[in-house]
């Protein structure tokens, strides 16, 4: 079933409300949001994206594990693992899809068999500290992503309990570091670099404010809370625009992660940088120089686009914001017909795009992307 999000459809939508007695037919915002609702874009076309490249991901060579198990990537299967639910709802699915089963697997596997499974990256074919680089990513990244299943289904279960002790046991507890964990570092932008362990504090502080049953607010794991939140405060005005969105992001979900000021100066770092066609591209969100020597993309990208619309919408920010606004418009407008998928390009090498691996990008871009315009819903 393909759902198009176009004026009529927010119209019946709007009509749905106001018999509900939740909108006013005479309010002149809401006619007047009507008149300038976003263009249609297609909820299922980026499903079918999002579920063919997680198949090949599953599937490629490059992503095999020990125990039957494969990697988890911050490209491809996390982005999936958070919009996909999402999207669920929109097209009015009734369980998760077959790619999704089976990423969803991978990781109860790798949580139940931690002490067995060997980490993404050993030290002994990698090198010193990809060991504990692995793990603390993984850690992270396992729960997140069964947080973001079980809030489906409101109740945490006890696969993610277990993955959330892991994370907390792996938390560093001194140093410049305390409250965040080992991060793999391959030096590859934005994920797996020097400034990615912010990155990876982000996504722990949205897994724990995605995490239903009420476990961010269990006593046991506030001394973790709080140091995670020191960490974030401690660089939330030092580090680059594409992690401190990822923070504003993550101050949506969890309370008490920034000061008021602080959200406030990324909002208008967020602004600051956005493009002249009411989108942002990832080549303004960080100092990033490519490996290769080729300049980077400037044009808006779905992922660039899709990450600063997100967070501005997770800090609270109104749609009668024109800023706002015009970004959720450059998203309506720029999915691509023929795959379902938002683009952006790498920022570490010039890749053809064309290829599964140069998509990597646009699997996260189109995640992003389908996430912020389902939420200016």
């Amino acid at each position: 079933m393909t759902v198009r999000l176009t004026l009529a459809s927010l119209s019946l939508v709007a009509a749905i409300a106001v018999a509900a007695g939740h909108v006013s037919t005479g309010s002149a915002a809401t006619i007047e949001g009507r008149r300038n609702a976003p263009p249609a874009w297609s909820a299922a076309a980026a499903a079918s994206y999002l579920d063919a490249r997680m198949t090949w991901w599953l599937g490629w060579s490059g992503s095999q594990r020990d125990h039957g198990t494969q990697c988890v990537s911050c490209h491809t299967a996390v982005p999936y693992a958070l919009a996909r639910p999402a999207l669920r709802v929109a097209l009015r699915e009734t369980g998760a899809t077959e790619p999704e089963r089976r990423m969803l697997e991978n990781v109860v596997t790798r949580v139940r068999l931690w002490k067995e499974v060997e980490p993404f990256y050993p030290d002994q074919t990698n090198g010193l500290p990809k060991t504990s680089e692995s793990r603390g990513t993984e850690a992270v990244m396992n729960a997140l992503i069964l947080a973001a299943r079980d809030a489906e289904r409101g109740v945490l279960s006890d696969d993610a309990r277990q993955a959330f002790a892991i994370l907390w046991a792996l938390q560093f507890q001194r140093g410049d570091e305390k409250g965040s964990w080992a991060w793999l570092n391959f030096h590859y932008e934005p994920w797996e670099s020097t400034g990615s362990p912010y990155f990876g504090a982000t996504l722990a502080a949205i897994a724990l404010g995605t995490a239903p049953s009420g476990y961010a607010a269990e006593a046991d794991i506030q001394p973790m809370r709080a140091s995670l939140a020191d960490y974030l405060r401690r660089g939330a005005d030092t580090t680059h625009l594409f992690n401190r969105l990822m923070l504003a992001w993550a101050s949506g979900r969890l309370s008490g992660l920034i000061a008021p000021a602080q959200r406030q100066a990324i909002v208008d770092a967020a602004f600051a940088a956005q493009r002249s066609d009411g989108g942002w591209s990832m080549a303004g969100l960080g100092p990033w120089k490519r490996r290769d020597n080729t300049p980077l993309d400037e044009e808006s990208d779905g992922y660039g686009t899709g990450l600063a619309v997100l967070s501005l919408e997770a800090v609270g920010l109104p749609r009668s914001d024109t800023r706002l606004s015009r970004g959720v418009v450059w998203l309506s407008e720029h999915q691509d017909a023929a795959s379902g998928r938002w683009t952006a390009s790498s920022v570490n090498k010039a890749r053809d795009p064309s290829t599964d691996i140069g998509k990597f990008m646009s699997d996260a871009a189109t995640s992003y992307a389908a996430m912020a315009l389902l939420r200016a819903r």
